[in-house]
């Protein structure tokens, strides 16, 4: 007997713990798990801020779907700063005050001072969607891409503290798409970010239809396929502070899609990257970088469009690691509630198998309706975990299912080393369990001490600020890369460290999560390892850089063409 999302009973049953437990662990990690709690320091460090949603009686969707949040060091201190997006007006509700979002800087003790007017990046009147952050002109000073419904907002970083508004000159407005998340990479390998961007669906409120009963309290934001879906869009970095819509030119525009979450990363290790976006009820999609300028749609032919069973899913958030030390980029997707998250394993063909119910990830999130994913080695074992934030679509979902809430507690699946996953989330604290509308979820090393932080903004709630306290009992390094000839944020970059028999493989990637920009640098848990005995760093330009015998417990910068360079990133050393 199987369940309507193909989960058979055996299976099930399986996963609740009532058959044979786990496998022997075959972890990288000289120590056992290690005790990790992360804690809301939000509210303490100066962060009050809180999303608006719009709520109306129509249930106008941008309402329910946007919250994204991002880490920038705009002022480049070494320390990361924090952007979160916002709402804006509607034809059916006005704010108390007017709504914006917002810029806090980093004081370097543990606390944040917004910063939003001076810095002048309020994006206001767009109601926002999702931020990405990128280095487009090179000049050392990271930028910002505001996204939202109808366009979106490109901010020049002036490196004094302060951006300019320079969407028309560089001719990025996205103008009439409903566009959702954003990846500044390079895919044609110039030494300039490119920049995709996933639309949603052609919903207007003049084509606001009633969804839902018409009992009290029935109705419901609409299904995406009520709507026509968007194409993504694909912008060529001209080299002078402007782009070129390439996306009928590239492929990438060809065809619909209601893109919500996007990633790039190269599934094939042929030194371009790829595009992964996940497409919210219907085929997801994956273009291949044909090395001319030109992709090509591949997603059912390599095993992502849809789930095991045939079904096109709810995609939501994605992002790529290389999940077992094989040197190949795996895919984990979020879904709806009664659809699964989904893991689809690399084979290093150019193809993927399916591996939810395999890596044991399937039964937690049954019930969840996932947004803002990562991987990320929260523990510092060496092995990448996946984090997910949850929250429903609908305010009103009990009314139709009463196992399903619309907040919902944070998920965190530890990577077990062979293959699967165990979900340690009720060991991680109470504040990571806090049910919450959760949207955008941004992973980094905020305080500089060398265990991953999650920030997360949440639909219609204050964000969370959740700082991991125990994780860096385990060695760690963090990489800061930098470009010459390739793009200065080295976005394609690949890179493997070894460290006596771990041996670990990233890449630089763009986009990832849901609505959100990480952290720019690239994290390694090293486990009881106190040495990398080689790094070696394969650039987009297709330089190499190799390293030996770096200590472990330090964020090194390295440059393209030179090596090892001095640049500081101060430890925070908080009173809260």
């Amino acid at each position: 007997m199987k369940s309507s999302s193909g989960i058979s009973r055996r299976d099930l049953l399986k996963y609740m713990g009532l058959t044979a437990a786990v496998p022997p662990l075959l972890r990288a990690s000289q120590h056992g798990p290690r005790q990790v709690k992360f804690v809301d320091v939000a509210a303490a460090a100066g962060i009050h801020f809180r999303h608006d949603n719009a709520a109306s009686p129509e249930k106008y969707l941008i309402e329910t779907m946007g919250s994204g949040c991002g880490w920038i060091d705009y002022d480049q201190n070494g320390l990361l700063d924090l952007y979160l997006v916002n709402g804006a007006a509607t034809r059916l509700y006005t704010p108390p005050h007017p709504l914006h979002s917002a810029l806090y800087r980093n004081n370097g003790d543990g606390t944040f001072t917004d910063v939003t007017e001076k810095a002048g990046v309020g994006a206001e009147g767009l109601f926002g969607m999702g931020v990405a952050v990128g280095d487009y002109d090179n000049d050392g000073f990271p930028d910002l891409l505001v996204l939202g419904y109808g366009r979106c907002i490109l901010y020049h970083n002036n490196g004094n503290g302060t951006f300019t508004d320079v969407t028309a000159h560089a001719g990025v407005k996205n103008s009439g798409r409903w566009a959702s998340s954003a990846a500044w990479f390079d895919y044609d390998n110039d030494g300039h970010l490119d920049l995709v961007i996933a639309n949603y669906v052609d919903w207007s409120p003049n084509r606001n239809f009633w969804c839902g009963d018409h009992g009290p309290g029935m109705r419901s934001y609409c299904h995406p396929d009520d709507y026509n879906g968007e194409p993504p869009t694909l912008f060529h970095n001209n080299g002078d502070g402007t782009f070129t819509d390439v996306s009928q030119k590239s492929g990438v525009g060809l065809k619909p899609g209601n893109g919500l979450g996007v990633v790039t990363f190269d599934y094939d290790n042929d030194g371009w990257q790829d595009i992964f976006i996940a497409n919210d009820s219907m085929a997801n999609f994956l273009f291949h970088n044909n090395r001319d300028g030109t992709f090509r749609e591949v997603a059912y032919f390599a095993g992502v469009a849809v789930s095991a069973d045939g079904l096109p899913e709810a995609g939501m958030g994605t992002d790529a690691a290389d999940t077992t030390g094989n040197g190949r980029m795996d895919l984990i997707v979020t879904h709806l509630d009664s659809q699964l998250a989904r893991f689809y394993r690399n084979r290093g063909d150019g193809t993927f198998d399916d591996d939810t119910m395999q890596s044991q990830l399937g039964y937690a999130t049954f019930h969840m309706s996932g947004f803002g994913t990562r991987f990320m080695d929260y523990d510092n074992d060496g092995w990448p975990d996946i984090f997910m934030a949850n929250g429903h679509v609908l305010d009103n979902i009990q009314r139709y299912n009463s196992s399903v809430h619309y907040a919902e507690p944070k998920l965190m699946f530890r990577n077990l080393g062979n293959g699967t996953f165990q979900n340690v989330s009720n060991a991680l604290g109470a504040d990571f369990l806090l049910p919450r509308v959760s949207r955008g979820a941004a992973i980094a090393d905020f305080d500089n001490d060398g265990d991953l932080d999650v920030l997360v903004n949440n639909n219609g709630e204050a964000p969370q600020l959740l700082r991991n306290d125990g994780g860096n009992a385990n060695h760690w390094l963090e990489i800061f890369l930098i470009g010459t000839k390739s793009n200065r944020d080295a976005i394609g970059a690949r890179v493997k460290a070894v460290a006596g028999n771990l041996i670990l493989y990233d890449q630089k990637k763009g986009g990832m999560s849901y609505q959100s920009a990480q952290d720019p640098r690239l994290h390694f848990g090293l486990g009881g390892r106190r040495i990398i005995d080689s790094l070696q760093i394969d650039w987009p330009s297709g330089a190499t850089t190799k390293l030996e015998a770096i200590p472990a417990d330090q964020i090194i910068s390295v440059k393209e063409g030179i090596g090892l360079v001095q640049r500081p990133f101060p430890r925070v050393r908080p009173g809260i």
